[in-house]
């Protein structure tokens, strides 16, 4: 990795240390990319501002705010949405941690702050994630590393050539597993939809809408 363009971290050598790094930039208005579950994110507080318009700017969207939020747990997310039923909460338990991403209905409170009626969370399988996750007890927006319109990038050598002017750090692993991002899934209505089939498929996933 090219340390004279930005911080970076291997989260699999280095990961308290990541972990502390990551959650000061989150606080503190920072974007940086991370590993995830499925792909390389983005990532930053979705309650500023000005971290939605860098990351719309480097992504090279028009003005894009819908970013898919990493949560640490069901209780968290429960702070930001409604849900229909104790057979929506259940089914929430029984398929998280898992690369599958849900769109849900925000509370009252969150569709003012954010503009949106509705957001895609994820509780991810990743040890890295899940520490930050629960140490800073709010959403993450994840988005892929990419352009608008260009590849999915997944080296962090090339991430960073690409990226390293324009985020304040890349937190990478050696392991060579981000390559498929999440299944989408809405359940905003009355039952689960399918938006995207990503790492489990989508038929695997309704088995536990009970």
């Amino acid at each position: 990795m090219n340390k004279t363009l930005l911080t970076s971290f291997n989260v699999d050598e280095n990961f308290d240390q990541a972990v502390k790094a990551a959650n000061e930039l989150y606080f503190n208005g920072g974007v940086f990319i991370y590993p995830t579950d499925t792909i390389y994110g983005f990532g930053g507080n979705p309650f500023n501002d000005e971290v939605l318009r860098k990351i719309t700017r480097i992504k090279g969207r028009p003005n894009w705010r819908r970013y898919i939020h990493l949560v640490g747990s069901v209780e968290i997310l429960m702070k930001y949405v409604e849900i229909k039923s104790e057979k929506f909460y259940d089914f929430l338990i029984a398929i998280w941690p898992n690369p599958v991403s849900v769109v849900l209905n925000l509370n009252q409170q969150t569709r003012d702050i954010l503009g949106s009626e509705t957001v895609a969370f994820r509780i991810p399988n990743n040890r890295f994630c899940l520490r930050l996750l629960n140490e800073i007890k709010m959403p993450l927006i994840s988005t892929s590393v990419n352009r608008s319109g260009k590849e999915l990038m997944n080296d962090p050598v090339m991430i960073t050539q690409e990226f390293g002017k324009e985020v304040d750090a890349v937190f990478y692993s050696n392991k060579k597993s981000f390559f498929e991002a999440s299944t989408v899934i809405d359940l905003s209505g009355e039952e689960p939809k399918l938006i995207r089939e990503g790492k489990i498929k989508f038929t695997d996933i309704v088995k536990n809408f009970k």
